[in-house]
């Protein structure tokens, strides 16, 4: 133990701390090298065995640079503090803190945050956590006068630089190759890596001066010819997976309330991310997911815009964590966790407060083209259980705990879909709000989840892992919509034809920004026929 050791030099604390990285919070990394190994055919065991040596010396080498009189033992107590928290996120979920996963925890509110302490957690933080930086606030460092503890430092920061070389001139190729078929395995380095994406986002968004806003589609003109105006509800889902969809193939009935209300399933759908942070901004915005970028998303209009610069009215209401900037030009509302007793915890809402709100702006919106959002809480996890009803709680036995981990996979997915159960009980409520106001507007509901959800698939839970690697089950979702006959008959859409070109799938959240302008027949220059998933069946 540190603190019982005398004497100990900047040296020593340097290597041992380096150890612990190595041997403890590096453990989700040699997890990824094994599953990695156990993919070749051919292995070579003395260069597997080398990594953890090299790992050694390259901390030991970075940790030196920090291990300063004054500056080393807070610098390091906060960095254990936070690696262990990464740790714990890499170990039991298997979440890669990339820059998009530090952009999400950035925007994280202190309800979601809540979401994740469990006593796993909370012992996890202390044992690999504030344990160790006990530790380090009680160890006995001796500094050398400046310049033999300089001398010192130099010798040992070359002679961890020569242990890198001497593997690498060994083992050069075996880590190139290895690394390019593995290339996930950098992400999962603690601390670089984390360390890395932060200084990016911190740069990308408080260093560099702000690029100039630019406006979109001025020239949107509405064009609908018709003395009925359109109503379209969008429903923007939260954390939910097309794989448990029975509209997907699943073998359970978590569609069981809009199977009898003519729902359109569009297959294979892909979101543009893996967490809210990107994925909401991204299906709203002009840019597709592969020239996506959010500093220049968030400097020009987004498809919301776009729609009340052609005079659609227009309102978002919230139950999640926020549009993330989507919304902040047109009128909209976060749902207070403490708006109704009945439907709210303090902390959280069930999804039917959204419906209430419905029932207001309904009975007080003007009788002009409209869109509204609604952003549901959905599926949001890990404390899957706090997001339906004793009354939905259709599939059991369930997971009731946070640390989704600990539950068996049966518990865990049956908690799962009791939320997507949930979800499509309230967007058949949406349907059937819409069905009611037939005489006063052509009606129709879309509802795209912003990203799917790992549930324990590849030793991986949650999401946000970076979307080159991720599982399917994170980036596949469900895209539905419902269009009263009034609406298709007005708006000139062929249903038949609408639903075999929903079941060729082949969509995305890319298609979200041209189908919406199609939708409300909004005509402008950025307008793009290709990406209106509706335009192929208007006669």
């Amino acid at each position: 133990m540190l603190s019982r050791l005398k004497n100990l030099n900047s040296i020593q604390f340097t290597f041992i701390l380096a150890i612990y990285y190595v041997c403890v919070l590096n453990i989700p990394l040699f997890q990824i090298i094994k599953q990695g190994v156990d993919k070749q055919a051919d292995v070579n065991m003395v260069f597997i065995a080398t990594m953890p040596l090299f790992l050694l010396f390259a901390l030991s080498f970075i940790f030196s640079v920090f291990s300063v009189k004054y500056l080393a033992k807070p610098f390091f107590i906060l960095l254990t503090l936070i690696s262990s928290s990464v740790f714990f996120a890499a170990f039991q979920y298997g979440v890669v803190f990339d820059y998009g996963m530090i952009e999400n925890t950035v925007q994280t509110n202190q309800s979601e945050a809540t979401t994740y302490l469990n006593w796993a957690s909370v012992l996890n933080f202390a044992v690999t956590g504030v344990l160790p930086s006990l530790l380090i606030y009680k160890a006995n460092i001796e500094y050398k006068p400046f310049s033999k503890e300089l001398l010192h430092k130099v010798l040992f920061m070359l002679s961890m630089l020569a242990g890198i070389v001497v593997i690498g001139l060994f083992y050069y190729q075996n880590y190139v190759s290895f690394g390019r078929n593995n290339d996930i395995i950098k992400r999962y380095i603690i601390p670089t890596y984390f360390i890395g994406s932060a200084v990016k986002y911190i740069e990308l968004n408080y260093l560099q001066k702000p690029l100039e806003y630019t406006k979109l589609g001025l020239d949107a003109k509405n064009t609908t010819e018709k003395t009925k105006p359109n109503l379209v509800v969008l429903v923007v889902g939260e954390t939910a997976r097309a794989a448990n969809y029975s509209y997907y193939g699943y073998d359970k009935p978590t569609n069981a309330y809009t199977k009898k209300q003519d729902i359109i399933a569009f297959q294979d759908t892909y979101s543009c991310g893996t967490a809210t942070a990107v994925s909401l901004p991204c299906m709203f915005s002009r840019m597709d997911h592969n020239n996506y970028d959010s500093r220049r998303e968030m400097a020009q209009d987004n498809v919301i815009d776009v729609l009340d610069h052609a005079g659609i009215q227009l309102e978002w209401l919230d139950n999640d964590s926020g549009c993330k900037g989507v919304c902040q030009n047109v009128e909209h509302l976060v749902i207070d966790h403490n708006s109704d007793p009945k439907l709210c915890n303090g902390e959280f809402c069930y999804d039917q407060v959204l419906i209430n709100e419905l029932d207001k702006r309904l009975k007080t919106i003007e009788r002009k083209d409209t869109l509204l959002v609604l952003h549901i809480i959905g599926s949001h996890g890990p404390t899957y259980y706090l997001r339906y009803p004793e009354q939905h709680r259709r599939f059991v036995p369930d997971c009731q705990r946070s640390d989704i981990q600990n539950c068996t996979h049966e518990e865990l997915v049956n908690t799962y879909d009791n939320t997507i159960l949930y979800t499509d009980y309230i967007v058949s409520q949406v349907v059937n709000k819409l069905q009611g106001e037939s005489e006063q507007f052509d009606t129709a509901m879309l509802y795209i989840s912003d990203h799917g959800e790992s549930l324990g698939e590849h030793g991986m839970y949650l999401h946000g892992t970076p979307y080159s690697f991720a599982p399917g089950e994170q980036i596949k979702v469900p895209l539905l919509a419902w269009i009263s006959s009034g609406f298709a008959e007005q708006n000139r859409l062929d249903l038949t034809c609408l639903s075999k070109e929903a079941a060729k799938g082949g969509f995305s959240h890319d298609n979200l920004f041209d189908s919406l302008l199609g939708l409300m027949n909004v005509k402008t220059s950025i307008y793009r026929p290709n990406s209106d998933i509706f335009l192929g069946c208007r006669t």
